[in-house]
C-alpha cells in the first residue's frame, strides 16, 4: 500500500498520532494532519518543514519532553513506548559506550537539564556515545535562549528522519 495514501486517508486523530511519533509538539502535529492530502513524499517533509518554522519556543520545549535521555535505555522503553523502538534504534551509538561514558552522559545531562530546563537533546542517528557527550559538554556554554533553538534544530532532523520512517517501512 501507497504510504502517502494511507497517511491522507487516516481519520484526523489517527494521523495527528502517527505525527506526535515523529514530533511531540502538539501544534504542529495537528497542523501537519489539517495539511492533508499530500501529494507525495516530499511535499510531507516540505511541509513538515515549513510547519516547525512556524513554531516557537513553547511548542520546542514540548516536543523536547517527547525524548528520553541520550543513553536512558529504560526510559526509552518504559516510558516512551510509541516512539521507543525508534528513539532505541536512533541511539545505536550508545551500544559499546563505557561505563566512564555513560556515567559522563548521565551526569551531563543532569547538569544541562538544570541549566536550561529541559532535557539535551541531539539528532543521535550515527553519532557515537562520545560525540554525543562532546557535543553536550560544547553545548553547555550556549546562552539559555541559542540553546533552545539549537534543540530546536536538532528536533527538525529528528522529525524528518522519523517522517521517513514512517512513510518509507512496512
Amino acid at each position: 500500500m501507497n504510504k502517502i495514501h494511507w497517511l491522507n486517508g487516516l481519520p484526523f486523530d489517527e494521523a495527528k498520532a502517527e505525527f506526535l511519533r515523529c514530533c511531540g509538539s502538539n501544534r504542529w502535529a495537528d497542523a501537519m494532519a489539517r495539511a492533508r492530502p499530500f501529494k507525495d513524499i516530499s511535499s510531507v517533509y516540505a511541509e513538515a518543514g515549513w510547519l516547525w518554522s512556524q513554531t516557537g519556543p513553547d511548542d520546542w520545549r514540548e516536543a523536547i519532553t517527547h525524548h528520553p535521555r541520550i543513553g536512558d535505555a529504560d526510559k526509552l522503553r518504559e516510558r516512551f513506548k510509541a516512539t521507543g523502538a525508534w528513539s532505541e534504534q536512533e541511539q545505536q551509538g550508545m551500544q559499546g559506550a563505557g561505563e566512564d561514558v555513560i556515567q559522563a552522559l548521565a551526569d551531563g545531562n543532569r547538569e544541562y537539564e538544570e541549566r536550561f530546563g529541559f532535557t539535551f537533546l541531539i539528532c543521535a542517528t550515527g553519532r557515537n556515545a562520545r560525540e554525543m557527550l562532546e557535543h553536550l559538554r560544547d553545548r553547555m556554554n550556549n546562552p539559555p535562549a541559542l540553546e533552545l533553538r539549537i534543540a530546536a534544530g536538532e528536533q527538525a532532523q529528528i522529525t524528518r528522519l522519523r517522517l521517513e520512517k514512517l512513510l518509507t517501512t512496512p
